[in-house]
């Protein structure tokens, strides 16, 4: 294994683990999910390149518009909530209340 590869897998552990024990606020989860995404995007893109296989070429683009749809779609629920709220913590927001 790589010292990239191990960075990056530490990356995404890292980024794991700061979604599962900060919950605290919309915006660092959101912020945890993005570098999750990040750090796949750089994995595949250097997992490809490194295995020279051009049919899957394509993967690192569709995950980086898969995660540039999921980055506008938290921050316009991050906008929903904090209009109607007035805050992004997480304990003010019931869930269950439509």
């Amino acid at each position: 294994m790589t010292i990239v590869l191990l960075l990056l897998y530490t990356s995404f552990l890292l980024s794991l683990l700061g979604l599962s024990l900060h919950r605290t606020h919309l915006m660092l989860i959101l912020i945890c999910i993005e570098g999750m995404m990040l750090t796949l995007y750089l994995t595949m893109a250097t997992l490809i390149s490194s295995l020279n296989t051009p049919t899957t070429a394509i993967l690192p683009i569709m995950l980086l518009a898969m995660s540039a749809c999921e980055a506008s779609t938290g921050l316009a629920l991050l906008v929903a909530t904090s209009r109607t709220h007035g805050t992004d913590h997480m304990k003010t927001l019931n869930l269950l209340k439509c």
